[in-house]
């Protein structure tokens, strides 16, 4: 007879107080508009829009607002696919990432350019060539596109945003790989060395930063002229550290992800959330500890590419025979970050996994672990927890009341439609 799983009870995180916009293409119109932008392209001039890989909310509208204020202001716009090595380091792939994320040029009304074809602009610090993407060297001005966030996997002045955009997502293939070789030290230093250097060779025009609240819709979105960029992106990265979602927990026994993949974070599992960086030589966040992390699917629309599955300890057979090595090997070798794609113990199903979690995660007793699930580590105003944690959690939180069984389908899986109903996986199968 199967022992009985913890029950679990609903968490809601209240992220109250936090900006969040109404009309987010009026206000990226706006943007482009009051920026000078008109001053620093010729009319009928061809301006490149920047578009990487990441899953930004509204990113079709965005981008969409985008091409229409620049139209208006008489220039021909066109996006360009700025994400280095991602969609398997290919034009095709990152053309099919683009339209996975509702980026087509249906959708956004001007063509898209994407090719791995770079010219080299000089040689870094290091003596290595630095490449850029040249379908926007040969425009005649760049919108730099991009979000501003913390980055999954070092710390410094210029993380996820318009700077490295510029460096990595335009350096395409080879710039990414130049950039990453030389590790965590080559980050810090390349990104704010190579980026200059482009702002001086390119013909950047405007940057246009989107910040995200922690229900991850759109706070902010702010024009920086390119004089601005290098001393303006560093506030707009505190600003984003400040909104960031987390959990409401210290400590966890063990930590059940729904499903990974880059349509969450570059890293799969968005290390800021999870508390794991395994990065060659840098120690992990200080919070949250988690004895023993899960993680049940790998998301499609990350097609195959599980980087970050080696930050878990347990993961689903069916996981694993999910994963297309060629896009991951890709990735990982272009970053340098090889630990993140190491692949942890796969068991038959989501209750062995659960239970061998619970087994190896140093409490004496199912009950007293302190578990928590989530549907990945983006969307985190809804959790599930069981009863030995709830009195650990922090925060703004209500809790209800009630614990219930671990819900499993007629297959056998965490129901995870049912647990995060307004989640990706729920929007997911009520399709």
């Amino acid at each position: 007879m199967m022992r009985p799983l913890p029950p679990i009870v609903r968490v809601r995180q209240r992220f109250e107080g936090q900006p969040e916009l109404t009309d987010v293409a009026g206000e990226v119109e706006r943007a482009i508009l009051q920026s000078h932008l008109s001053g620093r392209v010729t009319r009928g001039g061809r301006v490149a829009i920047t578009v990487g890989s990441r899953g930004i909310a509204g990113l079709a509208t965005i981008v969409r607002s985008a091409v229409g204020a620049i139209r208006y202001l008489g220039f021909r716009p066109f996006v360009v696919a700025a994400m280095g090595s991602h969609g398997g380091g290919t034009a095709e792939g990152q053309r099919a990432l683009l339209a996975e994320l509702g980026v087509t040029e249906a959708t956004v009304g001007c063509p898209i350019q994407s090719s791995m074809e770079t010219v080299v602009l000089g040689r870094n610090s290091f003596g290595l060539p630095i490449h850029f993407d040249a379908s926007a060297y040969d425009a005649d001005g760049i919108v730099l596109l991009n979000r501003v966030k913390p980055h999954t996997s070092f710390r410094g002045r210029y993380e996820s945003g318009l700077i490295k955009m510029l460096v990595v997502g335009l350096g395409k293939r080879q710039g990414a790989a130049q950039v990453h070789k030389l590790g965590l030290p080559g980050l810090e230093r390349l990104i704010p060395e190579v980026g200059r250097s482009l702002l001086e060779k390119t013909p950047v025009a405007l940057g246009l930063a989107i910040l995200e609240n922690a229900r991850e819709r759109t706070a902010r979105i702010v024009a920086l002229e390119p004089e601005e960029l290098l001393e303006g992106e560093p506030l707009l990265l505190e600003e984003a550290r400040r909104l960031i979602g987390r959990l409401p927990f210290r400590h966890a026994d063990v930590l059940v992800v729904g499903e990974l993949g880059k349509n969450y974070s570059g890293t799969g599992l968005d290390p800021n959330v999870i508390g794991r960086q395994r990065v060659e030589t840098m120690p992990d966040l200080d919070r949250p500890q988690v004895t023993r992390l899960v993680v049940l699917d790998l998301s499609p629309e990350t097609r195959g590419n599980a980087l970050g599955v080696g930050l878990a300890d347990l993961i689903t057979i069916r996981l694993r025979d999910a994963i297309d090595p060629e896009p991951m090997r890709v990735n990982s070798l272009t970053s340098n970050f090889l630990t993140r794609c190491r692949i942890p113990l796969a068991l038959e199903s989501d209750r062995a996994v659960l239970e061998a979690a619970l087994d190896t995660c140093w409490r004496a007793n199912w009950s007293e672990a302190r578990m928590a699930l989530i549907p990945n580590t983006l969307e985190l105003e809804t959790l599930w927890v069981t009863p030995a944690l709830r009195d650990e959690l922090e925060g703004d939180v209500e809790v209800d009341s009630v614990p219930l069984p671990i819900p499993f389908d007629g297959d056998g899986r965490v129901d995870q439609p049912t647990l995060f109903p307004e989640s990706t996986q729920g929007r997911r199968a009520r399709r």
